[in-house]
């Protein structure tokens, strides 16, 4: 499919990720901006004066050749709500045409200017995005939560109570749970099932920006999250314990006091 032809006024591509879920009921984006464009499977193609975007439905989207101004206008009246602040995780890269498909130094060389190319390449670029916001926040919660293993490693304990445990287990089991839970995102996108022919394009632009790698890498940053959530289910259920054996020790050292005093008593009478 080739369509239309779009003449570019620029060579700028940008990929902005907002963090959101476009068709989620408490999104505050405007669904009205899918109506005027073209969908394909989870991703939809609006084309503008200078350019197109491809907005994701996980929350990425793709400008080609739309100027700065423009875009943030666009962003503008993507949301619902204007006073929204929307958090923006962006991407900057350019494209040209030639002859044959190169991507060297995040320059992307296009052979042809049929939309579905791009939307391949775009694919790519918006999973890439998409992962570094997982790479973040498996990251930040590690970081977060380092100084943990390293106090059980000094002292062999760890000075946080029971409430604050159960709240940073719940945390990390939220993070986790939200990463896993879009793993999908990161495999081969569906699109490909029906134009298979675009596939070597998105493999191309996927080892570029490292995909597999950085899966393999986050899952290994998961396996670490989930170590040190086991590590404080264990702590917790250690202070449990303890905390049920000091309740036992007090009962018995006050049963045996009620014996010592009826003992006295007796010895008295």
């Amino acid at each position: 499919m080739t369509g239309n032809e779009i003449i570019f006024s620029d060579d700028k591509l940008s990929i902005y990720n907002f963090g959101d879920d476009f068709l989620s009921e408490n999104s505050n984006i405007d669904k009205r901006f899918f109506e005027g464009g073209t969908r394909y499977r989870d991703a939809v193609q609006i084309v503008v004066s200078t350019g197109e975007y491809w907005i994701f439905d996980y929350g990425v989207v793709v400008f080609w050749a739309v100027d700065e101004d423009e875009r943030e206008a666009l962003i503008h009246r993507l949301k619902k709500d204007n006073t929204t602040h929307i958090k923006k995780i962006e991407e900057h890269l350019r494209f040209t045409f030639s002859d044959e498909l190169v991507i060297k130094k995040d320059v992307i060389s296009l052979p042809n200017n049929d939309p579905l190319t791009r939307l391949a390449i775009s694919h790519a670029l918006a999973q890439s995005n998409k992962l570094m916001e997982y790479e973040i926040q498996a990251q930040n919660s590690i970081k977060h939560y380092s100084h943990i293993p390293e106090e059980l490693a000094k002292t062999g304990k760890i000075s946080i109570s029971q409430k604050e445990i159960a709240k940073i287990r719940g945390t990390l089991l939220s993070t986790k749970s939200d990463i896993i839970l879009h793993y999908g995102l990161l495999d081969t996108p569906d699109f490909f099932w029906e134009y298979p022919e675009y596939e070597s394009t998105y493999e191309r632009m996927a080892r570029y920006m490292d995909i597999h790698q950085r899966v393999e890498l986050l899952s290994k940053k998961l396996a670490t999250i989930h170590e040190l959530f086991e590590m404080l289910a264990g702590e917790q259920k250690h202070q449990h314990s303890s905390f049920l054996e000091w309740i036992i020790i007090v009962l018995i050292a006050i049963e045996i006091v009620l014996f010592l005093v009826q003992e006295l008593k007796d010895l008295v009478l």
